[in-house]
């Protein structure tokens, strides 16, 4: 059996016990530093079947010693199961439109755009996190969940808290709280957003509880924001490192669509697996029987790099033409905000490479640590 998790928080690298593990036979037996031992999958095929198979349970995690990283079980949609999770899903995706993403781009655009001018008027050297990785992703879903924008920074300190890895404190409490109050206003005064979209579907169909929207809407802030404040500088990080990559992009600005969806397989974003799924009954994965109650792990940041699914899995490649990656996973959990997230970065990669191509480290990169995804905390830059 062997100790999990293995990536560290110092880089973005994948960690060598990943290749191994791909390379073994079966599925690996590990041991985290909470809950009982696990089944690890590292392979692109296996990882599919456990995200999609109705066979797995996440909610079971909840009534188990789950195998994690930490010393809580994370709740709400996250952990549900079909026909709770359908249901809930189905709701919070009627209010999480197409047409209602897409027509933040040009917010996402401008502010990008805006952040980019008060750095280039501060002069260097800034810090891409704080400066401008960090104010797209709490703007945008504030504008989506209709929150004020004087409140933004609580929302950014609340959900630092929720995703650190050894302190939850107060945070959960006094957010729900917050959007108590949110949700009373928006019932008071509906407007044409995703609160009140979320709030009608509790109120006119009936078909979420209170508790339910309460969950929803702290899920999609943890998701919609933590996420894309990690990547935008990973990404910047990683490019920055392949300056040939880099100055293609400013040239060739049309291929940034691409080249997110390739950084989003190639950065291993998570620290771990992060949710165990439970057999509910023996289920053939690859070369292992997983017997009836034994949890297991995915790892996407593995399954991403299997050589067996994508050529030259280890090579960060802007002509990649197939982008069937496993980042904003698969199944019955693919994350709902995945159009949103995409919007935000190509909007920020885009606004880096060509209005900055001379971007460049200017000093040494602050790696958070304790927390469920990688990336800087602080990461200065020059131009």
């Amino acid at each position: 059996m062997i100790a999990y998790p293995f990536n560290t928080f110092d880089g973005l690298d994948l960690a060598h016990e990943y290749a191994e593990a791909r390379a073994t036979h079966g599925l690996t037996r590990v041991r985290l530093p909470f809950g009982e031992p696990a089944w690890l999958v590292t392979r692109y095929a296996d990882a599919r079947l456990v995200l999609s198979e109705r066979r797995f349970s996440r909610a079971v995690a909840l009534k188990r010693d789950a195998p994690r990283a930490l010393s809580r079980v994370p709740g709400g949609i996250v952990t549900m199961d079909p026909p709770e999770l359908t249901r809930v899903r189905s709701l919070a995706a009627k209010a999480f439109t197409a047409r209602r993403v897409e027509r933040l781009r040009p917010h996402v655009r401008s502010l990008a755009g805006e952040l980019i001018d008060a750095m280039i008027a501060a002069g260097p050297p800034a810090d891409l996190v704080r400066d401008f990785a960090l104010p797209i992703p709490i703007s945008v879903i504030c504008e989506l969940l209709g929150v004020p924008a004087e409140d933004h920074e609580k929302f950014r300190v609340w959900n630092d808290s929720l995703l650190s890895t050894s302190t939850v404190a107060p945070a959960m409490g006094e957010l729900a709280a917050y959007i108590g109050g949110l949700i009373e206003r928006r019932r008071a005064r509906p407007e044409d957003d995703l609160m009140t979209a979320l709030i009608e579907a509790r109120d006119v169909d009936d078909r979420l509880s209170e508790q339910e929207l309460m969950l929803l809407c702290i899920a999609i802030l943890v998701a919609g924001y933590e996420a894309t404040a990690s990547q935008i500088p990973n990404f910047a990080y990683i490019l920055l490192d392949r300056p040939a990559d880099w100055a293609r992009l400013h040239t060739e600005p049309g291929l940034v669509e691409g080249a997110v969806e390739e950084l989003l397989r190639f950065v291993p974003l998570a620290s771990s697996a992060m949710f165990a799924h439970y057999a509910v009954e023996d289920v053939q994965v690859g070369d292992t029987l997983v017997r009836a109650g034994e949890p297991v792990l995915v790892s996407i940041g593995s399954a991403n790099r299997d050589e067996l699914r994508f050529a030259e899995a280890g090579t960060l490649d802007l002509d990649r033409a197939e982008h069937a990656h496993l980042a904003f996973g698969y199944g019955l959990h693919h994350c709902i905000g995945a159009p949103l997230g995409r919007i935000e970065l190509q909007e920020a990669l885009r606004a880096l490479v060509t209005r900055l191509p001379g971007l460049c480290l200017a000093g040494d990169v602050e790696w958070k640590t304790e927390t469920f995804f990688r990336g800087p905390r602080s990461m200065p830059v020059s131009w």
